[in-house]
């Protein structure tokens, strides 16, 4: 699977924050998790998140098409966890084996190790998706709401 990563700048944080309403809405649909979904944040959160100094942003380019993003928040601290918080592919990309592609180039960028990621419980297929990366679940749970837990992988 071909893809680059395009490292985002301040002035992508619009962009970012469109794609990834578009791209969680029906989880936000399902679950009307406002306190955690991407899709029910505005947009200064996004641009706050570029101005950390410990986030890489990233688009997920497929034949020059933006096709998703991904953040990674990594201190450079070998004592504390890497983290991918969020990413997305969007609707139409979906099922081309581009999340798997993204998340093995960030590891390549970033270290194979020392990883943490949270996702959501109820949801099989994100399970699998971190599972068949070599993640694995720690035990840890955080429930969101009587239908939502979010479970935490590390790797």
């Amino acid at each position: 699977m071909n893809i680059i990563l395009r490292p985002a700048a301040l002035s992508d944080a619009e962009k970012i924050w469109k794609m990834q309403v578009e791209a969680f809405a029906d989880l936000y649909q399902k679950y009307r998790d406002g306190a955690t979904n991407p899709a029910a944040e505005p947009v200064e959160k996004t641009v706050a998140r570029l101005n950390q100094s410990s986030t890489f942003f990233y688009f997920i380019e497929a034949d020059g098409e933006s096709v998703g993003a991904v953040r990674v928040v990594d201190d450079k601290n070998p004592d504390m966890p890497k983290r991918i918080s969020p990413i997305f592919i969007m609707p139409k990309f979906r099922g081309n084996g581009f999340g798997k592609a993204a998340v093995r180039e960030v590891e390549r960028i970033h270290g194979s190790s020392g990883w943490e990621v949270e996702t959501i419980l109820e949801e099989p297929d994100l399970c699998r998706f971190y599972e068949s990366l070599g993640y694995n679940q720690t035990g840890e749970k955080h429930m969101i709401s009587d239908t939502m837990n979010l479970v935490i992988y590390r790797k």
